[in-house]
Formats: C-alpha cells, structure tokens, sequence
C-alpha cells in the first residue's frame, strides 16, 4: 500500500466499497503501487501494467496493453473505437468483483505476462486516421501550417485529427480547424 493513493480511496463518494475491493486484489499481485493521473496506477519494474478508476455509470480496471490479452471469460472492453491499447473490466457493484474475483486476478498476472515478454501494441500509424478536406485545404494552402503539423508528434496530429474528424458538420470542423492553427502553429497538441 502506497500511502500517496490513499486519498484516492478516501475521497471517492462514489465506488467506495468497489474501489477498496479492487485495491485488495490489486495489492495481492505484489505489484508497486502509485498514483498517477490522479488514480491507482499497479506497476511492474516501472511499467504501468493497469490502473483502477471511476465515473458516473461505473467503476472499471483499466489494462494498459489489454489488446494483447486473451479473454476467455470475454469481460475486456474496448473504451472507444479510437481506444488502440488499453481495455477496461467495468464494474456497477461489489457483487460483481466478487463474482470475479478469480479471473479478475488471473487477468492481472496475464497483463504482468505481457509486459514481462516485451510485447508492444501495434498502434495504427497516423496516415490510418482520416484527414478531413477541410484541413487537408488549409495544409495545401498553407505550407507553414502544413510544416508545424507534420512537427508534431504522432499522437498530436492524431488528437487533432480526430478532434476535426468528430465533428458531423463541415462548418464545425473549419470551426474547430480555425480555432486550433495558432496552436498547431506554436507546436502544441489539443489539449497543451
């Protein structure tokens, strides 16, 4: 036990008994426990194996490399379709993680496995995300524009991409589009 993670559980209104439930198995892998992005975060010689965190609807363990494990007991979802890496168990009440408590474990050392022989997420590459014509337009007008885009880093332009990509409407996306250049301009990412 962490004592940094502490006021994770303490705080927690909601999720309370599940989130202690989860600690307690989480602690039983003897993995390092820290904080990170303000939760629970359950590492092995410093790598993030999963981290446990709440929202509205539920409560959910989330595998970092998840899209690697096998998933017999077929409990593993994928967040979003934008989600390559990670996957969640999510949970609505202490019940359920006592029902699956044992594979929930299981699980757990499958992920230290993974992470344990190296393997590594094949992540689309960022010409796999669409590129809107919108912005395609202002690249082609734009070749100082065109040149910080390409600056960024891979997981910048695909942040940028799919923020423009959401969007249903054409004059959304030129909103969104205007509204980001001086940004990209500077070399910053969406959310910097």
């Amino acid at each position: 036990m962490n004592p940094k993670v502490d006021f994770f559980f303490d705080k927690a209104n909601q999720w309370q008994k599940e989130f202690e439930k989860l600690r307690t198995i989480a602690l039983s892998t003897e993995l390092v426990e820290e904080l990170k992005w303000g939760c629970p975060c359950y590492t092995y010689q410093g790598k993030n194996i999963f981290l446990i965190h709440g929202f509205k609807e539920y409560c959910a363990v989330l595998f970092f490399k998840g899209a690697l494990m096998k998933d017999p007991d077929q409990i593993l979802i994928q967040q979003s379709e934008n989600v390559q890496a990670a996957r969640q168990i999510r949970f609505t009440d202490v019940q359920q993680i006592n029902d699956l408590e044992e594979a929930l474990r299981s699980y757990m050392f499958q992920a230290i496995e993974i992470e344990e022989s190296g393997a590594k997420v094949e992540m689309k590459k960022t010409k796999a995300f669409e590129m809107v014509e919108e912005f395609q337009n202002k690249l082609d007008e734009n070749p100082e524009l065109k040149e910080a885009f390409e600056a960024l880093t891979p997981g910048r332009q695909r942040a940028y991409l799919l923020h423009f990509s959401s969007a249903k409407q054409s004059k959304t996306r030129e909103t969104r589009i205007e509204k980001c250049i001086p940004q990209i301009l500077t070399g910053k990412g969406l959310n910097d």
